[in-house]
């Protein structure tokens, strides 16, 4: 991870970083997915923040439950942790979350509301069907557990495999990423509850077929930070019975 543009005002004159996924799984067993995050941030005073971010999540696969469980410490010191459940127990798709941290709490979100690995796959869906937008609200456990986002994805047109060999990295031509058709995505994160008609954060990235992603872009507003894949490893699949 480095720093692609720092805008006026963004006061951010570095950024270095590493991020780490590790997604295990099967729409039977469920799916879990573990972060990392770490990344340094100097500012223009030459101040250095040290981020680490952690997160640790399991939903079932039939989107019926989401647990969530994250960290952040900055300069080696918690800064915030947030744990808890989300499930979805009404025939209407009601879901209920309940906090155990930062504090307990009970709340119920209404209306249709994805799981984050529920979009994934939604997502590459509509991407295979030609579909060029998708809007969903994904809750995902972050900003303390209190946030669900209005999101629009736009999704461009199919690459077919081969299409972009020369300009994969190495690592992506080892794993033969190339063979797989891919699309370029861009995601807003929008809290319209708040009145935000700008994203809070938006994602941009290739996606291939098996839900791999590289050639990350996402911007905050006033910055942006670029993600180079450097290592792609495939986990042993274990197979619906």
């Amino acid at each position: 991870m480095s720093l692609g543009e720092a805008r006026s005002g963004s006061g951010v004159t570095a950024y270095d970083g590493r991020m780490v996924f590790e997604f295990t799984g099967s729409a039977c067993r469920g799916y879990s997915l573990n972060t990392r995050l770490v990344s340094q941030i100097t500012d223009t005073q030459g101040e250095t923040i040290l981020a680490d971010v952690w997160s640790s999540t399991g939903e079932a696969g039939d989107g019926k439950s989401f647990r969530f469980h994250s960290s952040q410490r900055l300069n080696h010191r918690l800064d915030e942790a947030t744990i808890g459940r989300a499930s979805r127990g009404r025939s209407d798709g009601a879901i209920t979350v309940r906090l155990t941290q930062p504090e307990s709490e009970e709340f119920n979100l209404s209306g249709p509301v994805l799981f984050p690995t529920q979009h994934s796959i939604a997502l590459i869906e509509r991407a295979a069907s030609g579909q060029s937008v998708f809007q969903a609200k994904v809750y995902d456990g972050t900003e303390k557990g209190q946030r669900v986002f209005d999101t629009t994805a736009f999704i461009g047109s199919m690459v077919k495999p081969g299409g972009d060999a020369d300009r994969l990295e190495k690592v992506a031509q080892d794993e033969k990423l190339d063979e797989l058709p891919s699309w370029p995505i861009s995601i807003g994160y929008f809290d319209l509850a708040a009145g935000d008609l700008t994203p809070s954060y938006q994602i941009d990235f290739r996606l291939y077929e098996n839900g791999v992603s590289r050639d990350l872009l996402i911007d905050y507003g006033e910055y942006t930070v670029e993600g180079k894949l450097s290592s792609l490893e495939y986990l042993k699949e274990k197979k619906c019975k």
